[in-house]
């Protein structure tokens, strides 16, 4: 190994291969915490260039690579094993802005670019990148596009897929696939773009994407309101798309739960109403007209719910500070979840129009399975995608709880396949679902899996121990 690592070092520079602990421990651990792997080296190229050489080195030496974009994965997708054996190819060094075309609404970027980054690029050429979740200060568009990410807008904008037009791809060869041109049409053969898109690295390496732009909407609307179930939730959903049609961009659906945690660890944030209701609905309006129309239609929105009894009580932001509010809210459920210890996570989806029958039905299975437990429930209602998480009961150690993870999983995931749903969502499968998910994909699905990984990673290096 020490001839591939001269050569590695020859490839990037010296500086760029990192074999000590204290260099590599960042890389090796995943955003949770749960696991540490071991690696060979961490490998930083500088360019595509650079990938090419280093994945070309890995075939003649035979040494697996893991790439890495931001590591704020949740599936354990983004890290080495134990073996050692691999290299981790940290890609946070491709972060160049290449291109704007604001009037091709598309924007060229390297694959180790922040997502927050792309954003604020965006908004400086008057222009929407309208991808936004959590971990958009930290995550990079290539993990972004790898796992397929989803967050707050994919209601009217779509999952990563839907927002790339193009990709630069490193084969497991070393050889480098480009379609880097912002084309909304071409019919010219196999969609190989969507082949690499969500396949969380184990069929290449993505280095560079085109990434669809859209006009900056001239006026954002927030609102949250309260409401007694899941079903009226989904009632209130299908009055909003009647009312606001594209202009409703976000539709959260949190438990009491959810936004209690919330207060309890971050008590500088408060709740707008003065009595605790069951459920919560964060709503946001994108408005091409005038901050006048979006209220106005918010407004017309909230008085129709309230005369069907859809809510119970609703507050809409006045200001920018007030709906970062409300968002900060939101997006803080994970981080007060994480403060009140460990919990059972589950990224799941199903049928929109089943969401709040699944939630009764499951939530009673759970009781049974583990007495007392506690449903820290939210997601994203508008694309059917829900973050079903499950806390201890009170007194309960976590520790203790967390044994029965398998046996929660199970009861969670029989009732997403009996739901026609997924048990990934949003996140990917990583190492965390890799075996889990045998129990759900059909045996022709899984043989196609196989057939396009053999095809494209005969030798099995990139991302061993991944998806399949």
């Amino acid at each position: 190994m020490n001839d591939f690592l001269q050569a590695c070092r020859n490839a990037i520079g010296a500086s760029y291969v990192l074999t000590s602990e204290i260099d590599t421990a960042a890389y090796l651990t995943d955003q949770r915490g749960r696991f540490t792997g071991r690696a060979l080296a961490v490998l930083r190229p500088g360019n595509t260039e650079e990938v090419a050489d280093i994945v070309r080195l890995c075939q003649q030496y035979q040494t697996p690579i893991v790439p890495q974009g931001g590591n704020t994965g949740l599936v354990l997708g983004s890290v080495p094993d134990a073996s050692g054996c691999a290299i981790v190819l940290s890609l946070t060094r491709l972060n160049r802005i290449r291109a704007i075309d604001a009037l091709n609404n598309t924007m060229t970027v390297e694959s180790g670019c922040i997502l927050q980054h792309i954003q604020q690029a965006a908004a400086a050429a008057a222009r929407l990148f309208p991808l936004s979740l959590a971990a958009e200060g930290s995550c990079t568009i290539g993990g972004n596009l790898s796992t397929n990410a989803g967050g707050t807008g994919v209601l009217r904008y779509g999952n990563t897929r839907e927002l790339c037009l193009g990709l630069e791809v490193v084969t497991a060869q070393g050889d480098v696939m480009s379609s880097l041109r912002g084309l909304r049409k071409d019919n010219t053969g196999y969609d190989l773009r969507d082949l690499f898109i969500g396949a969380e690295g184990t069929l290449g390496i993505i280095t560079a994407a085109v990434l669809k732009l859209y006009p900056q909407p001239k006026a954002q609307v927030t609102a949250l309101v309260a409401l007694d179930s899941p079903e009226q939730a989904l009632a209130l959903l299908s009055l909003a798309q009647s009312h606001c049609g594209a202009a409703l961009t976000g539709f959260e659906l949190m438990s009491a739960l959810c936004l209690d945690l919330v207060v309890k660890h971050f008590p500088q944030q408060r709740l707008p109403f003065a009595q605790r209701h069951a459920q919560y609905v964060l709503l946001e309006l994108s408005d091409n007209e005038s901050e006048a129309h979006a209220t106005g239609m918010f407004e017309a929105l909230i008085v129709a719910a309230l005369e069907q009894t859809l809510i119970v009580d609703a507050v809409v932001a006045s200001s920018i500070a007030q709906s970062k509010a409300l968002w900060q809210l939101r997006e803080s459920i994970s981080m007060a979840q994480a403060h009140e210890g460990k919990n059972i996570k589950h990224d799941i989806s199903v049928p929109i129009s089943r969401i709040a029958e699944f939630i009764r039905i499951t939530d009673v299975l759970l009781q049974q399975a583990a007495p007392g437990c506690r449903m820290v429930t939210f997601g994203h209602l508008g694309d059917g995608n829900l973050h079903y998480n499950v806390s201890p009961p009170p007194g309960v150690a976590d520790t203790t709880f967390i044994a029965q993870q398998s046996d929660i999983n199970r009861v969670v995931h029989d009732s997403v396949d009996r739901f026609n749903g997924s048990i990934s969502a949003e996140h990917g499968l990583g190492a965390l679902k890799r075996e889990e998910i045998q129990r759900y994909k059909s045996p022709v699905e899984l043989q196609l899996m196989r057939t396009i990984k053999q095809a494209l990673d005969p030798a099995g290096l990139m991302n061993p121990g991944k998806v399949i």
